[in-house]
């Protein structure tokens, strides 16, 4: 990722994570793909609070997302038992697909940035169809940071 590092100031949307034993490595520190983990959470969360929750919300369309790429930038390490607030933001929205930006953050520290991609899709067909426009409408009026759109 060649990005500026995201800021606590672009969120509007924060959830607690407390880091667990069995989340860390032999060095002490959360292992790497426990990142994506809690990007993951965020994904989840996020959507329950701008009430599209997941699931639920795309299965009465007959749709589903679709993860198609996931990216991270570690800037520094969590240990056991830090508190965590996990961020997330749509940054853009397209035809079919959306970017999540999630920052994780012990205190004001950015330890880790990430992007997920995912493309919403039909359950039926499994091709891309639009992002649904209800869950457009929830997203641009809950952020602060409006995402960018095709």
């Amino acid at each position: 990722m060649s990005s500026e590092p995201c800021t606590r100031e672009e969120f509007s949307f924060f959830h607690p994570l407390r880091v667990r034993w069995s989340e860390v490595d032999p060095q002490g520190i959360v292992f790497n793909p426990n990142y994506f983990v809690y990007a993951d959470i965020a994904m989840t969360e996020y959507m329950r609070a701008v009430g599209f929750p997941y699931p639920d919300g795309l299965t009465q369309l007959g749709s589903d997302l679709f993860a198609i790429r996931a990216e991270a930038d570690f800037r520094g390490s969590a240990v056991y038992d830090d508190e965590l607030e996990l961020a997330a933001r749509v940054e853009y929205i397209g035809q079919s697909s959306f970017r999540l930006l999630v920052g994780i953050f012990r205190k004001e520290e950015l330890l880790t940035q990430a992007r997920l991609t995912y493309v919403h899709a039909s359950v039926s067909e499994k091709k891309p169809s639009p992002v649904p426009e209800d869950f457009i409408g929830r997203v641009e009026a809950y952020e602060r940071t409006k995402p960018t759109r095709k």
